[in-house]
């Protein structure tokens, strides 16, 4: 079974990460979503929301599974008998980024492949920086999430980190 793992921080899981899952799954018998955490760094959702979040977008889809891991991904793949590693590309800068990690694994494991799957053109502005703004400031978000991703429904349940956007006085 040929198996990989779709490494990120995934802080939110947005529909440019779930075109390149469902391209992942056209190329691999499984696909494990592996949200990475630093616990020296606080995101806007914690793991475990994040976890939840990438769960509802993959409600009915076969052979993917989510974990959480903070090791390097090298070693997370070691530890899961995994060789192939997903990164999803939007732009020429994210493939010179995704060249020096791919390059640095290579290097600790030569028998771990790193797969560059490009996002569709449609999605291929959408990031979690982008998500995360216009939560933020409190736009539609949804226009950046999977279908069956209700992102307000852990807004609401105070499952994520926003700071409060603060408003310049005109004088």
């Amino acid at each position: 079974m040929r198996t990989a793992i779709f490494p990120g921080s995934f802080d939110p899981f947005t529909i440019g990460h779930y075109d390149v899952l469902i391209s992942a799954l056209k190329l691999f018998d499984k696909v494990i979503i592996a949200v990475g955490y630093n616990s020296s760094k606080s995101g806007y959702f914690s793991p475990c929301t994040r976890v939840k979040i990438i769960e509802d977008a993959i409600k009915g889809l076969e052979h993917v599974e989510v974990c959480t891991y903070s090791e390097l991904t090298i070693d997370l793949c070691k530890r899961l008998g995994v060789n192939y590693i997903v990164r999803g590309l939007r732009t020429t800068t994210d493939f010179e980024l995704e060249s020096v990690i791919a390059q640095a694994n290579k290097k600790m494991a030569p028998d771990i492949l790193t797969i560059y799957i490009p996002a569709s053109q449609e999605y291929s502005f959408v990031s979690s920086t982008v998500a995360r703004d216009v939560i933020i400031h409190q736009g539609n978000a949804e226009l950046f999430m999977p279908k069956g991703v209700n992102i307000q429904k852990y807004i609401k349940a105070g499952m994520v980190n926003i700071p409060p956007v603060k408003l310049d006085k005109q004088e």
